[in-house]
């Protein structure tokens, strides 16, 4: 009678702990997908060094250029200053939105093909590919912070806003890779894809408070700057490394959470796609 009442407690343990069990699968299948995208990098190391070249030059060129420009509110804070955050979340968006490309390259190479049939759940593959990303992107966090600290700007050096910041990046890697494994499944070609992804970069750029505040944009501009997700990731970003504060972090970092889900179950579903 014992051992029946050990086997059913056992056996209701087991359905108790298996949501549990769940998660951590999907978990560990999901850094495992992310250990794969990282290898990549050792065959190709300079790739982060060339992505590093257009941020740096929009840095030292461009913010030089208009830091001798008065006429931008940017508080007490020199522009080069100000604008560093914001080149910080381009460069991570133009490293992630383009992520899908690798994608269709895998699926044309029939290495796709044969990732999708190990016994993965799909939605692993997603968030493990965005992993992937964000480690990528954190190389830029390295890349722009020690450019900063050379061109001797006013950043707020403390270990936890440097932490918050890397965080930051990498959940922002995270959302726009998932737009670009979306787009990737729908759009199936290099060429059709290179030209969605200069398409929409660019706007979200400049419709987002990344180089100038949004408080001088036009009223429609600043319907749209509130609404896109990179504002919310400079915003964070420009709190941890220039203020020292966000002031409305748990709002950010909540949009930012909610707006990553939703595209990551949505790239989940098209994800299988991209192969037929």
């Amino acid at each position: 009678m014992k051992q029946v009442n050990y086997a059913k407690e056992s056996k209701g343990s087991v359905k108790m702990n298996s949501p549990i069990k769940i998660v951590l699968d999907y978990i560990l299948n999901s850094f495992t997908i992310a250990e794969i995208e990282i290898r990549k990098l050792k065959h190709d190391p300079t790739e982060l060094l060339t992505r590093a070249v257009q941020p740096v030059l929009w840095l030292l060129i461009f913010g030089q250029a208009f830091s001798r420009i008065r006429a931008i509110p940017t508080g007490n804070v020199n522009y080069q200053t100000f604008m560093a955050p914001g080149i910080l979340a381009q460069s991570m968006m133009f490293i992630s939105i383009f992520y899908g490309l690798s994608i269709i390259w895998d699926k044309d190479q029939g290495i796709l093909q044969k990732l999708i049939a190990m016994p993965v759940p799909r939605a692993a593959f997603v968030t493990g590919k965005a992993f992937g990303a964000g480690v990528r992107a954190i190389s830029q966090v390295i890349i722009i912070l020690f450019l900063a600290f050379l061109l001797r700007l006013d950043i707020k050096w403390s270990i936890l806003n440097v932490i918050m910041s890397i965080l930051t990046i990498v959940l922002g890697a995270a959302f726009f890779s998932s737009l670009s494994m979306a787009l990737a499944a729908i759009v199936k070609s290099r060429e059709r894809f290179m030209g969605i992804g200069q398409v929409i970069t660019m706007p979200l750029f400049f419709a987002s408070n990344a180089i100038y505040p949004i408080q001088i944009m036009p009223h429609w501009l600043q319907i749209v700057a509130r609404i896109n997700p990179l504002s919310y990731v400079v915003e964070l970003l420009r709190g941890y490394l220039i203020n020292g504060s966000v002031s409305q972090a748990g709002f950010s970092w909540m949009i930012l959470i909610a707006a990553t889900v939703i595209i990551q179950i949505i790239s989940a579903i098209l994800y299988p796609h991209i192969v037929t």
